[in-house]
């Protein structure tokens, strides 16, 4: 995947405005940076921009972004996804948080930031607006529940739980199965591009080298992706369900009805 060489910024004062923000649990090596991949080659024409940080008042930007993103949407669609902390250094806690709307994903490095951004903690715990997708989501909402953030639990949707490939035979389907099946072959590669073993091993670390980035970013927007386009069709299909119920489809056919 091409992309435009990553924009970095480094600060070492704390605003006072932080004050007031909740404290991060993660213990591990703190430092306040930002990495901006612009353009991020996906499939086909389609691009993406990442925006990882470990700064509040710079997550809290981006997050704004995304809301404006979903302003006037019916269906009001976050995808989430979390990695952890190094296994072998228990307890397992939440180290990187994705989201991501449309071209746009976020990614709060939570291991290397200090406070939970104000807009992160409204935006994931909101009573009505939004609607979480993540895979295997679970596990996720438990590990950030150790870091000190949840996720509002009556709005989120398990995309391992609620679609399966056809015809695979398998038990549980990965995220790499579904995204190939749904939007693209193309990301049947996806995981080729780290190294599973050694770079897993990164996300407690500061800073995340661009590769780790793109990476999150990424796979939070084919989670993001699969999941829109599932349930537009799943949504399409219910709808002619009910017309089809209701005899609409044996009524005569007026041209100038539309």
């Amino acid at each position: 995947m091409a992309e435009e060489p990553s924009a970095k910024r480094h600060h070492a004062d704390t605003s006072d405005k932080r004050s007031n923000l909740v404290d991060i649990n993660v213990p591990s090596e703190k430092r306040e940076y930002t990495t901006t991949l612009k353009v991020v080659e996906l499939h086909g024409n389609e691009m993406l921009e990442i925006v990882c940080t470990s700064e509040p008042d710079k997550a809290d930007e981006v997050i704004s972004r995304l809301w404006m993103k979903l302003g006037g949407r019916f269906r009001r669609i976050v995808s989430v996804g979390v990695h952890y902390t190094n296994e072998d250094e228990p307890p397992q806690m939440a180290a990187v948080l994705q989201l991501c709307v449309n071209e746009l994903c976020f990614v709060y490095h939570i291991a290397a930031a200090t406070k939970w951004p104000k807009r992160l903690t409204e935006m994931l715990q909101h009573e009505k607006l939004f609607t979480f997708a993540g895979f295997s989501i679970e596990s996720d909402k438990e590990k950030l529940k150790l870091s000190g953030m949840e996720i509002n639990p009556n709005k989120f949707i398990d995309i391992q739980r609620k679609w399966r490939v056809p015809y695979t035979g398998k038990e549980y389907d990965s995220l790499t199965d579904v995204v190939a099946s749904v939007i693209h072959p193309f990301y049947k590669g996806m995981k080729n591009k780290i190294n599973t073993q050694e770079d897993y091993k990164l996300w407690g670390t500061s800073e995340l080298p661009d590769n780790i980035i793109e990476y999150a970013g990424v796979d939070e927007y084919t989670a993001y992706k699969s999941w829109f386009m599932i349930d537009y069709i799943t949504n399409g299909w219910e709808y002619a369900k009910e017309r089809e119920a209701e005899n609409f489809y044996d009524r005569p056919y007026c041209p100038f009805t539309g």
